[in-house]
Parts: structure tokens; sequence; C-alpha cells
């Protein structure tokens, strides 16, 4: 694949790296508009635990609209005086939503302010708990969402057959168009950083380039697991996931229970988030991850020179709660998805 060159063109040949990915329940059908308006587009985060009620941190859920993640950690910080290094969230958060996100701000020594002050049409504070640690990154149990498709053009019956399939086997785990940047500029940047072996300044800028870079290529793999129909079911070889866990297993031969266990959600196949080392995979699983990986040597050199760290991750997510509805000309979709997992990715097997 040849390089971009620096004008960032029509050419560009990561523009969209999403459209062409496989369907895994046939090209959909349907059509309409998503995000005409912020409300069309709501979610809710679920932490894993409940504020301790003491301690150095304070824990503030806070809701956004026409708001990305680093622009409310920069008005918290001006607020506050607090450093934005001492302000911890748990996942990003799309700008184009009306999105309920926690965030920890370390407070030591410190009165607390009155967070209502920082209450406007773009953001209001909805709580404030005193805890002991900061939020990490990925403290996720699951986001939930509320969509609004309008000008909805499609067939009932074929929404209601894409809805039960989803429902019984869950969806294709694809990073959607969001990871990769507008007209795909955090590839463009790693690439660019891959050749010329130079990191930007800004460290966060070069971790969401080896981000999408590492999920361009488990795209690939999934993508290929879905044209062979065996994205949701075990292969030889395969590195199971625990559901929910970042643990696992090499499944050598799949077998009754493995498919029980399949059916039930508890695990998954994975596939590769590449970097310096092994697959995990063995036999049928790792000679098709290899090969499909044998096409894109330059991203392969480049994330092991930067030392990224391999990782596995769910080829299929399982989709909780999900309902929908027709109203007028909208279609309307409620769910549940992991943290890690992008709700654009459930529209577009439903959406052409």
């Amino acid at each position: 694949m040849n390089s971009p060159d620096a004008s960032h063109s029509d050419e560009f040949p990561y523009d969209d790296v999403v459209s062409a990915l496989p369907h895994a329940f046939g090209e959909p059908r349907a059509r309409g508009v998503l995000r005409a308006r912020f409300e069309d587009f709501v979610v809710d985060e679920r932490l894993p635990i409940e504020p301790d009620g003491s301690g150095e941190h304070v824990l503030l859920q806070v809701r956004k609209t026409g708001l990305n993640t680093q622009d409310v950690v920069q008005r918290l910080s001006r607020f506050s005086g607090v450093r934005q290094r001492d302000i911890g969230f748990a996942g990003q958060k799309d700008r184009n939503a009306v999105t309920t996100q926690w965030f920890s701000l370390l407070l030591i020594n410190q009165v607390e302010p009155d967070w209502s002050g920082l209450d406007s049409d773009a953001m209001q504070v909805l709580q404030a708990h005193r805890h002991g640690r900061k939020l990490k990154r990925g403290a996720l149990r699951a986001n939930r969402f509320q969509l609004t498709v309008r000008d909805f053009d499609g067939d009932p019956e074929d929404i209601a057959e894409r809805i039960d399939a989803m429902r019984r086997i869950g969806m294709p785990n694809y990073f959607g168009a969001q990871r990769f940047g507008r007209r795909g500029s955090n590839l463009y940047g790693a690439l660019r950083m891959f050749t010329s072996g130079k990191r930007p300044r800004q460290r966060n800028r070069a971790g969401m380039m080896l981000s999408a870079a590492r999920s361009l290529l488990f795209n690939q793999v999934l993508a290929e697991r879905v044209r062979l129909g065996n994205w949701a079911t075990a292969i030889a070889g395969d590195y199971m996931a625990l559901d929910g866990s970042r643990s696992g297993f090499v499944c050598e031969s799949p077998d009754a229970e493995i498919a029980q266990r399949l059916a039930a959600f508890d695990i998954h196949p994975s596939g590769p988030l590449y970097g310096d080392g092994p697959l995990k995979t063995q036999g049928e699983a790792l000679a098709l991850e290899t090969r499909v990986l044998a096409d894109w040597p330059e991203w392969r050199t480049g994330l092991e020179n930067a030392r990224a760290s391999a990782d596995r991750r769910a080829l299929r997510a399982r989709v909780a709660d999900l309902e929908w509805a027709l109203d007028g000309d909208s279609l309307r979709l409620s769910f549940e998805l992991p943290r890690g997992s992008f709700a654009t990715a459930l529209v577009r097997e439903l959406l052409a």
C-alpha cells in the first residue's frame, strides 16, 4: 500500500477504512440519518464501582452536549485549579452527542468549589462524591445508548430480523470511524510517525495514532472472520476471551462445551491488538491472523518499533437490552454495549 502524501488529498487511502468492511447479516437495505441533532445520540456511562464517599478525589458525573471529553477536562481544570493530569476519566466520548460521563479530580487540602458554577447549556454537573482513587482509563462496565435515526426508509421486517440476530449472537466488534480520526487523520499521522521514526510532542497524540494503527489491523482480521462466517464461533487455536475480562485461554479444539459457553456469551473468539508480543493464537487461528496481517508489513513493523503492547480484543460484542421502535419516520434504538465497543458498529449492520 502506498503511503499518503502530505497534501491529504482526495486520494488519501485511509479516508474511510470502515465503509468497506463486510457486514455480518448481509448488506443493509434501510437508510436514515443519524446525528441530525445532538440529542439523537445519547450515551450514559456505567461504572463498575460506587463512589467511596471519602478520599482525596471527587467523582463528578457530568452531562455534556456538543463537547468532547478533552473539552470537559479543560473546563474542569480552569474552574477548579486542578491540573489536567490530575483529572481522570474512564473513556473518550463523542462531541456530536449528549453524553453522561464520570470524571475524577484530585483535591487535597482544598475547599471543594460549588460545581453549579460550571453549569451551562453545554455542560451540567449531575453528581459529586468523594472518592479514594483517580478514575483510570478503561474503568467502565458498559455504555448505555439511546439513538434516533431520522428520515428512516426501510423494511421493518428486515430490521426485526437483524435485531433478533444481534440479540442471539451479538455484533461484530469493529472499531468505528471515530477511532481513525477525521478523514483517517490518526492513520495518516501513524504512518508518518512510523516512516520518520519521530513521535509527535504531544504524548496523547502519539497514543491516539498507535491506537488507530492497532485498530486498523484488528478490523482487517475481524473482516476476514466475517467473510468466512466464523466471527461469532470458535475455530481451532482461537484465543478465547472471557466476557468482561482481560483474561482468556487457547481453544485447541472447539467442542460442545465451547459452543455452549459461546451461546451464553461467557466467552468470545478474539482478534489481535497488534504490538510487540505474541499473537497468542495457535493452529488454524494463528494461520488466519498471520495471513491477514502479512498484507500490512509497514504497520506491523511500526507498531513493533514503537513498542506498542500486544493485546487481544473480543471479535464480537454482546448487545444487551436491545430494543427498537418506529416513531413516524424515525427509528429509535436503545441498547447497552461493553466498554470499548462502538454503537456505530451496530448501526452499520442496520443502515446502508
